[in-house]
This record gives structure tokens, C-alpha cells and sequence, in this order.
């Protein structure tokens, strides 16, 4: 069926079958519907972990080897495909949400496309966005990955036999970016091994990856009970434990030798124009670094000033440095004594919320929601980040929070403004809510943009006043830390990958700018270092998003209802900011 659907696109066959959009009175184009639902189809096979985060378990199985040739040129092969389709359609004659299909798709295959000529494949994975430590998670038994059914610990055990291969190929990866001059800091090296070695053990039942054998489903058979404990004990100990071995031996034993002393990627080959890349790629918009910079500049100094002003209404004695160090270090703002006190807190939050969210969104998720702990193997190396559920609302919406040591929980680390981005009503509404409208094609109910997913959740995090919140000057100031947090990452990250920043300066500037300990800043640091640009997309989406709003109050007056704003700009799921704006401004104008 999907070859016959290829056909009819590729052939031309995409003007005779029409019919009227009752909604806006447009044609609706059913063989676009047919390549939107076609690329998507395609694209679960081809990127099979998106497809279980996003609930659908037909390719639980499959670990596809990613940073091989074949399947590079599998990659540009999907896209380029999809981008010609679109010639054999006039985007004037489709209706409006096709329209925003076919500019989402258009955006995402050339941007795509324009990757692969910079063999970002030769560095796999890092400290912070790694295969191997998602693995971890799916394998736990109690993340994306289900285990209810006998079919699920076999597609399983298919997945972990692939992930050895892909471990393989990782390491030759990092060894033709050696050649080519294209390798990672030492200063990430060095975080990165131990996470492997972390996963290496000589007991099985002491691997996490022994959690679905500890919560086999009890309506088991004996027989599969027993196949299946020794098949895991077998794949843990014969295939994972020695994947992940090597892995941890060739980065410390091969890789750190050659890893690069300098911070910033423009120190690599073609290091500038792989940052403008990656720029254009993570803000979907046309700024130039040097532009998102100026604007860090701007904004650090203006929170500044608020920042001030609420240590001054504290009552605090000193400057804006002194009070961080008391924020930071002061026993009162340390109360907890357990994990659980920790997440109740958060809990909290949400509850004392809850009634104001109903004036501000027409809307709620339907998928449940839950607030975890993060699991202990990546706690040392993670930030607080919310999963998503799954679209049939079987599997919640997760927001994961690190807590090393309860006692050492600073609530004046902004706890507020933390569950409004990560939680509600950022990430969970946004993407809970696109998820769950079946009007959008599936590719955009679970793409992803991250300069307006991110952006939302930032800007999530300006309603905390409305909310309710903010009432405490250290919550207010915590939220402000937040904010200059993000500023301060247009700041750092443009200056460390092309102004020649070192991890230290960078370090210091982050530290002298908001409440944040030197173990904070430096693990924040690196992760620019390792995903250079990504940390750009928040501010960039929240001050598009702010923006707006702020432009259609002045501009419709009485006629603008800020529930009707959120419901606009969330109903049509993550877009690039270009077509966002385009699209909010029709809206606007409608509205006039």
C-alpha cells in the first residue's frame, strides 16, 4: 500500500482527488493527506525510538545503526524524496492547516539535507545526549519502552542484539572523527566513560537493565518466566555489559589521548560554518550569532535590574553576588531531609496553581501526569526534563527530577518556575496537547521543534505572577534566575563556539550572573559545549512568543483574551518560528 501511495505522489497523480473542507471552506487535498501520512509512516521506521516515545510499539524491535554510510544515505534518500513531492503541489490551492504541513515539511527536509554534509555522525554520542543512556532508560522497564506483553520482552531483546552493533559503529565513528580532527573536548571525555563503566556489571540482577525481570507482568507462564530470565541475564552479561565496556575503554583509553583542549566547535574543520548551521537548525530563524549575542547582552542586563530591585525589597544587605552566595548556601532554603518531601513540594506547586489555569487555557491535556524522581544510574549528569506520555494516554507525561541528596535541595533554585516549564503548563500541555489532536497530520502531532517547544515552556515560565506563584521574593528571584539563566546562554554559548570563550570564562560569567553553584555552571557549560546551539532555542521561541502577545494586546484591545492566545498558539502543534508568526498574524488580523 505505501509503494501504491508513493506512486500516485511521485507520478504526478496529486490534482483530481478533492473535497471540501467544511471549516474553511477550502478543497481538502486527500493525496497530500496521503504524503503527509506516508512521510510520517516512513520516518517511524527509519527513527524507531521516536516512534516508542511517541506510543506506537510496531517497531519496538528495531535499533536502526545510524551512524553507518548505509544508513546516511537511507536518510538523504527520505528526505529528498519528500522535498521533490512537494513540486506537484500549489501551497496556495491546499488549506490552511496543509498549508502549515507543507511548510513544516518543506523546512524540515532541507534543514535535514543541509546536515548530512557535515558529518555530525562522527561524534555519537556525549555526557549529555546519548544513545547509550537512553538505552538505560527504555531498558529499565519502567520508561518508554513497554513490557506487558511476551511480544515486548522479545522485541526487546531484538532491540539490545542491534545496540551492540550500534556501539560498534559508534567507535568507529569516533575514530574517523579523530582523523578528520573532529573530536570532543577532553574536559566532556572524561564525563562521558564513566557513564559507560556505570552499566558494567558482573551480577545481571544488578543491571538496570534487569528491571523488567523484577516486574514480569504475573499472568507469565512459568516457561516464559524462566526463557526470559535466562535470556536477560544471557543478553545482559554476553552482549550489553561487554558493549558497553568497550565503550568506556575506547573513550578512555583511545579517545581522551586525542580529545581537543579547546572549548568552542569553531576551533574544528568547517567548525563556523557548522555553528551557523546548527544555529539556524536549533532557533529555526535567520539570526546570525553575533545578532543572538548582542541580544544576551540586552537581556542579562535587564533582568539584572529586576534582579536587583528584589534583593532590595528582601532587605538584603550587599550586592547582587553576595545575595546569590546567600541563596545558595543558607540552611532555610535547604528544609528537605528525603526525596519524597522534595517531590511533594512540587506537587504542591501544581495543586496551589490549579485554579487560575482554567481562566488561561480553553484546553487541558487528557494524558495523566506524574512527577518522578530521576533514576540514580544518569542522576549525577541530568537536569530536571519532562518525558512525554504516550498519545493513547496509556503511558503519562513524566517530570523527572535529579535529586542526588534531598538534604542539599536549594528551593530558591527557581522550584516554581521549574514545574511551569518542565511540567504545567509547559511541556506537558504543549505536547500532551498536540499529541492528542488527531486533526493534525502524525508528524507534526509528534515532531518537535525546539524554539518553540522550549520557547513555550520559557515562556510558561513569565505566567508564574497570573499562576499565583511568585508570591515568596525567593521564588520571584528564583524565576528571575531562570530567565537570566537563559540569557545568559545566548551570551556563553555564541561566545564559546565563536569568540573563542574558554570552558573557565564561560564558567565564571555564568556564576557571576545568577545564583548557580560551580558544579551547576560547570555541568550547564558543557553541555553547550557538547550540543552547540540547542541552549540558543529558549530565549529565542519565548521572546518570539512574548512578543506576539505582547503586540496583539496593544493591537485588538478588548478583542484579545489570552485564552484565546494559548489556544492559537498551541493548537496547530510545534512549528519553525517563521511559519508560527506567519501564522499567528493571520490570526491576529482575523481577529481585527
Amino acid at each position: 500500500m505505501k509503494q501504491l501511495i508513493y506512486a500516485l505522489i511521485l507520478t504526478g497523480a496529486v490534482t483530481a482527488c478533492k473535497q471540501k473542507d467544511h471549516q474553511t471552506g477550502q478543497k481538502k487535498d486527500q493525496h497530500f493527506d496521503k504524503l503527509c501520512d506516508a512521510y510520517y509512516e516512513e520516518g517511524l521506521k527509519l527513527f524507531p525510538i521516536g516512534a516508542t516515545y511517541a506510543g506506537d510499539t510496531r517497531y519496538n524491535d528495531l535499533l536502526p545503526n545510524d551512524g553507518s554510510a548505509a544508513f546516511q544515505h537511507e536518510v538523504k534518500a527520505y528526505y529528498t524524496k519528500y522535498l521533490d513531492s512537494l513540486k506537484h503541489y500549489d501551497r496556495s490551492g491546499l488549506d490552511v492547516n496543509d498549508q502549515l504541513s507543507y511548510d513544516v515539511l518543506k523546512d524540515q527536509a532541507e534543514i535535514s539535507l543541509e546536515g548530512l554534509k557535515f558529518h555530525l555522525e562522527y561524534f555519537p554520542f556525549n555526557q549529555m545526549f546519548s544513545l547509550p543512556l537512553t538505552i538505560g532508560q527504555l531498558g529499565s522497564g519502567t520508561g518508554a519502552q513497554p513490557f506487558k506483553t511476551v511480544k515486548d520482552y522479545e522485541d526487546w531483546l531484538k532491540r539490545i542484539s542491534a545496540f551492540t552493533v550500534w556501539a560498534d559503529t559508534a567507535i568507529g565513528n569516533f575514530k574517523k572523527g579523530m582523523q578528520a580532527g573532529m573530536v570532543f573536548p577532553k574536559s566532556l571525555v572524561v564525563k562521558t566513560y564513566p557513564q559507560m563503566y556505570s552499566m558494567v556489571v558482573t551480577d545481571p540482577a544488578k543491571s538496570i537493565f534487569y528491571g523488567p525481570i523484577t516486574r514480569m507482568p504475573k499472568d507469565f507462564t512459568a516457561a516464559d518466566r524462566s526463557r526470559f530470565t535466562e535470556a536477560y541475564k544471557k543478553a545482559i552479561l554476553t552482549q550489553l555489559v561487554p558493549a558497553y565496556k568497550r565503550l568506556g575503554d575506547f573513550l578512555k583509553n583511545d579517545y581522551l589521548p586525542e580529545a581537543r583542549l579547546t572549548d568552542g566547535i569553531s576551533s574544528l574543520p568547517g567548525g563556523t560554518e557548522i555553528y551557523a548551521y546548527l544555529v539556524k537548525q536549533q532557533t529555526t530563524t535567520l539570526k546570525k550569532p553575533e545578532e543572538i549575542y548582542q541580544t544576551g547582552l540586552q537581556e542579562v542586563a535587564r533582568i539584572k535590574g529586576q534582579m536587583d530591585s528584589i534583593k532590595n525589597q528582601a532587605g538584603f544587605k550587599g550586592d547582587l553576588k553576595a545575595f546569590f552566595d546567600y541563596m545558595k548556601t543558607d540552611p532555610k532554603f535547604m528544609p528537605y531531609q528525603t526525596a519524597k518531601e522534595v517531590l511533594d513540594a512540587f506537587e504542591n506547586i501544581h495543586q496551589r496553581m490549579e485554579p487560575q489555569l482554567k481562566s488561561m487555557f480553553k484546553n487541558v491535556p487528557k494524558t495523566p501526569f506524574e512527577i518522578r524522581q530521576t533514576e540514580a544510574f544518569r542522576a549525577a549528569s541530568a537536569s530536571a526534563e519532562y518525558n512525554q506520555g504516550s498519545a493513547d494516554g496509556k503511558r503519562p507525561g513524566i517530570f523527572y527530577v535529579p535529586i542526588l541528596d534531598a538534604k542539599k535541595f536549594n528551593t530558591t533554585s527557581g522550584m516554581e518556575s521549574l514545574f511551569l516549564h518542565e511540567a504545567i503548563p509547559g511541556h506537558h500541555y504543549q505536547i500532551s496537547l498536540t499529541q492528542e489532536n488527531t486533526s493534525l497530520p502524525k508528524f507534526r502531532r509528534f515532531g518537535i521543534h525546539n524554539a518553540y517547544v522550549e520557547g513555550w515552556a520559557l515562556y510558561c515560565e513569565s505566567l508564574g505572577k497570573e499562576l499565583g506563584l511568585y508570591a515568596d521574593p525567593y521564588q520571584h528571584m528564583g524565576a528571575l534566575g531562570d530567565e537570566m539563566h537563559r540569557a545568559v546562554r545566548l551570551v556563553v554559548d555564541v561566545a564559546i563556539h565563536t569568540k573563542n570563550m574558554s570552558r573557565a570564562e564561560a564558567i565564571k560569567y555564568m556564576m557571576d550572573n545568577e545564583a548557580i553553584t560551580e558544579e551547576g555552571a560547570t555541568a550547564e557549560i558543557e553541555r553547550y559545549m557538547a550540543i552547540p546551539a540547542q541552549a540558543l532555542g529558549y530565549k529565542t521561541g519565548a521572546m518570539k512568543i512574548r512578543e506576539l502577545r505582547t503586540r496583539y494586546e496593544k493591537e485588538l484591545g478588548t478583542r484579545f483574551k489570552l485564552s484565546d492566545f494559548h489556544e492559537q498558539v498551541l493548537k496547530d502543534g510545534s512549528l519553525p518560528l517563521g511559519v508560527f508568526e506567519n501564522k499567528m498574524n493571520t490570526w491576529a488580523e482575523h481577529i481585527k
